[in-house]
Formats: C-alpha cells, sequence, structure tokens
C-alpha cells in the first residue's frame, strides 16, 4: 500500500472507530498509526459505579474498542477485527476529568493478533494507570462474518 493509500486508510478507521455503542458513550479518537491507537472519553455521572469511581464497563470498552482499531491498521481492508479474547486488571480506581486509552499491537499476524491496552485517567495534570489490558484479537475475512440482525425489543 502506498503512503497516500495508508494515510487516507488511517484516516477512514479514525472516523469509522465512532459509531454505535462507541458514539453513545462518546469516544473520542486522538491519535492512529500503523498499529496503535488512542482514544478518549469524558467522563460524566452516569459512567460511575455505586461507589463513584469509573465503572469497570467503560473501562474495559475502552480497552477493548481501542486495540481493535489499532489491529485494523495491520490487516488487508477486506478484514475485520473480532476479539478472541481479553484479560484485564484493574490497578486503581478511575476517577477524573476523562479516560485516556493507549494501545498498541504487540504480534501482528495475518490471522491473530495480540494487543495491550493501557487505560489512564486524567485530571488536570495528574495522569493514572488504572487498568492494562491484554487482547487476542482476529482478523476474519469480511465475506465470511455472518450478517447481524437486530431484533425490536418487546419491551
Amino acid at each position: 500500500m502506498t503512503v497516500k493509500k495508508k494515510k487516507g486508510w488511517l484516516k477512514f478507521l479514525l472516523k469509522d472507530s465512532v459509531q454505535g455503542f462507541t458514539e453513545y458513550i462518546g469516544l473520542i479518537p486522538v491519535a492512529i498509526e500503523a498499529g496503535k491507537f488512542v482514544t478518549r472519553v469524558r467522563l460524566k455521572k452516569q459512567y460511575l459505579q455505586q461507589d463513584n469511581f469509573v465503572h469497570a464497563g467503560l473501562i474495559s470498552t475502552l480497552a477493548d474498542h481501542t486495540a481493535g482499531y489499532a489491529s485494523y491498521t495491520l490487516v488487508p481492508r477486506d478484514r475485520r477485527i473480532l476479539t478472541i479474547e481479553y484479560k484485564i486488571n484493574f490497578l486503581k480506581p478511575a476517577k477524573g476529568e476523562y479516560l485516556e486509552c493507549r494501545a498498541r499491537v504487540l504480534k501482528p499476524g495475518k490471522q491473530i493478533l495480540v494487543a495491550e491496552s493501557e487505560i489512564f485517567a486524567v485530571s488536570g495534570k495528574e495522569t493514572v494507570l488504572v487498568a492494562k489490558a491484554l487482547l487476542t484479537m482476529a482478523a476474519v475475512p469480511k465475506n465470511k462474518l455472518p450478517q447481524p440482525t437486530i431484533r425490536k425489543s418487546k419491551r
């Protein structure tokens, strides 16, 4: 892929990374390059758990999604990235103005990629590492994926 096409692909992925659930939570793409992606989420009261720390579900979402798009930067355009598994360590309770997730691919591959995500809580000039995740991703040909069906809720 030429440098111009690669830059166009990265620009597309930056925009593509915010849709559906990630748009709902207010994900902000910060930086992208081959094998790396950085995202942020401004914290809101709705993201806190019962003790007023950031809910682990939001932290996990950032770790997974950001590592997924870091992986996307290294695979052919006809591939989609699916998470096979991940492990996350919550190192400190998260609080602050926003969370920042920095993900990088540790081991690229044609079908399997291994990535890591570090999630930081940022408040003013203070940045605290609050979680670290190790993720295994699958690069799947788009035409091999089943088409999702969304059923309307009966509520």
